[in-house]
C-alpha cells in the first residue's frame, strides 16, 4: 500500500480549513445581520449582543487561529463546525424561535454540514444544535413568537442571496480543481516515468488517432520502432542505473530528432517507437537515420563499451493496414531483419497491399 505523502495530507488539510474558514466568515457576517435584527426588535440585553458581537466577528478569526495552530486542522474545523451547530441552536431560542430568521438560519446551518462531510455529518452535529436550543430556550422561560416582522424579513435578504451564490461558487472551484486533477492524472497514465516519453498506452492510443486519420484523408505517416542493440549486456555489466541512462538517452535523441506533430514514445523494455505524421516513407528514413547517428555520437561511455546502436524498423501507412496491430506488426518485422542484418542499420517494411 502506498502511504500519501504527509506534507500533501498537511496542505490538504489547510486548504480545507481555508475554505471553512472563508464560509463561517461570511455566514457570520450575514447571519449577525438577520440575528440583529431580531434582536433590536425584543430589546435583547447587553450580555445578548456582546454574544451575538462575538459569534458573528470574532469567532470566525479564533476558530481559524486554533486551526492552524491544530497538529490536525481538518479534525479542529470539525471540531469548530460543531461548536458553530450549537451557536445556531442558541441564537434560534434567543430569537424566540422567530420564523424566517430561524428557518434561514437552520437551513445554513444544515447546507455547511452536509456540504463538508454528508449527511452522517450531519447527523453528528445535529444532537448539539437541538440540545444548546433547548437548555437556552428553557435557560429563558422558554419564549416563542413566531412572527416576522417586514424589517426582520428584508434583514435575511442579503443572506437568502449571498451565501447560496458562495456556497456554489467554492463548489464550482472545487469541482473544476478535481477536473483538472483528474486530467493531470490522465495524462501521467500516457507518460513514462523513466523517460518522459509517452507509454505503451498513450503510443496505442496516438496510433489508433492517426490511422483513422489516414482513413479519412489518405494522408501518409510512417511507423517507426527502435530497439537498442546489446542493452543487456548494458545492465549486466554496468548495472540498471547505467542501462536507465541509455534509455533517457534514446528518449533524448528521439525527442530532438522529431517534429512536435510526431510522438515518440517507450514501447516497452528496450523498444522505442516513433509516429511520424505527414511523413513518407522516403522521408522517414531520413529522419531514422539521423537518430541513429546522432545515439552514436550522444550514447554514454557504458553503452559505447558495450557497442550499444539502434536497429530501426519503419512501416507507412498503406491501403493494406486495417488495424494498429498489422501496421506495429510490420514495423517489427522490419526492425527484426535490421537486427538478423548486422544491427545498426535501418529496414523498411515491405509492401503489402490488398486485393
Amino acid at each position: 500500500m502506498q502511504l500519501s505523502d504527509p506534507a500533501d495530507v498537511g496542505e490538504r488539510e489547510l486548504r480545507f480549513a481555508g475554505r471553512v474558514h472563508q464560509v463561517r466568515t461570511l455566514g457570520g457576517a450575514l447571519s449577525a445581520l438577520l440575528v440583529a435584527s431580531v434582536l433590536a426588535a425584543n430589546g435583547a440585553s447587553a450580555w445578548i449582543w456582546a454574544f451575538w458581537a462575538f459569534n458573528g466577528f470574532i469567532w470566525p478569526l479564533l476558530a481559524r487561529w486554533l486551526m492552524l495552530r491544530s497538529p490536525d486542522p481538518a479534525h479542529a474545523a470539525h471540531r469548530h463546525l460543531v461548536f458553530d451547530s450549537a451557536a445556531a441552536g442558541a441564537w434560534i431560542a434567543i430569537m424566540e424561535f422567530n420564523l424566517v430568521p430561524s428557518a434561514v438560519l437552520l437551513a445554513m446551518v444544515t447546507t455547511d454540514k452536509v456540504a463538508v462531510g454528508g449527511w452522517r455529518f450531519l447527523g453528528r452535529t445535529a444532537p448539539a444544535l437541538v440540545a444548546t436550543c433547548v437548555l437556552v430556550s428553557a435557560a429563558l422561560g422558554f419564549p416563542v413568537r413566531l412572527e416576522s416582522s417586514m424589517p426582520v424579513v428584508l434583514a435575511t435578504l442579503p443572506f437568502l442571496f449571498v451565501y447560496p451564490v458562495a456556497l456554489a461558487t467554492i463548489a464550482y472551484r472545487l469541482g473544476r480543481s478535481v477536473a483538472d486533477k483528474n486530467r493531470q492524472l490522465e495524462r501521467l497514465n500516457r507518460i513514462d516515468v523513466l523517460t518522459g516519453l509517452r507509454n505503451r498506452r498513450g503510443w496505442n492510443e496516438a496510433m489508433a488517432a492517426e490511422l483513422a486519420r489516414h482513413a479519412r484523408t489518405r494522408r501518409p505517416a510512417v511507423l517507426m520502432l527502435v530497439d537498442v542493440d546489446n542493452f543487456k549486456a548494458v545492465n549486466d555489466n554496468h548495472g540498471h542505473v547505467a542501462g536507465d541512462e541509455v534509455l533517457r538517452s534514446v528518449a533524448g535523441v528521439l525527442a530532438a530528432c522529431t517534429r512536435d506533430i510526431d510522438t515518440p514514445a517507450r514501447y516497452g523494455g528496450d523498444e522505442f517507437g516513433v509516429l511520424l505524421a505527414e511523413t513518407s516513407l522516403a522521408g522517414a528514413l531520413c529522419v531514422a537515420e539521423r537518430v541513429r547517428l546522432a545515439f552514436l555520437d550522444q550514447r554514454p561511455d557504458e553503452a559505447a563499451a558495450q557497442d550499444c546502436t539502434l536497429s530501426i524498423g519503419l512501416s507507412e501507412v498503406d491501403l493494406s493496414v486495417i488495424t494498429t496491430d498489422e501496421w506495429l506488426t510490420r514495423a517489427d518485422a522490419a526492425m527484426y531483419r535490421a537486427k538478423a542484418g548486422g544491427r545498426n542499420r535501418v529496414e523498411p517494411a515491405a509492401a503489402l497491399v490488398r486485393r
